[in-house]
């Protein structure tokens, strides 16, 4: 399952369209912001990939998980998806 930008629950995301922002490939030590739409999708998406049944609602947690409890400050789509996957079931 893809989980697609019209699956996205905030209103608050912003996409960059510069092509060195374009998400792709594997999670780096490039910096997340939350707020980016692109880099959500991404690490939803890249989970999803990894993940034997992800479904939309699995998408949709994840997605609030990042929105209400990601640890403020600057971290990297590495530390974002370890902290993914030590809290999607919790």
């Amino acid at each position: 399952m893809h989980f697609q930008r019209q699956d996205l629950n905030g209103q608050h995301y912003f996409s960059t369209t510069r092509h060195e922002d374009l998400n792709s490939g594997q999670p780096s030590c490039r910096s997340f912001d939350r707020s980016n739409g692109n880099q959500v999708l991404f690490l939803i998406n890249f989970y999803g990939s990894l993940s034997g049944c992800f479904t939309l609602k699995t998408g949709k947690r994840m997605e609030e998980k990042i929105i209400n409890d990601l640890p403020p400050g600057t971290k990297s789509e590495i530390t974002i998806l370890n902290w993914i996957r030590d809290h999607i079931n919790a």
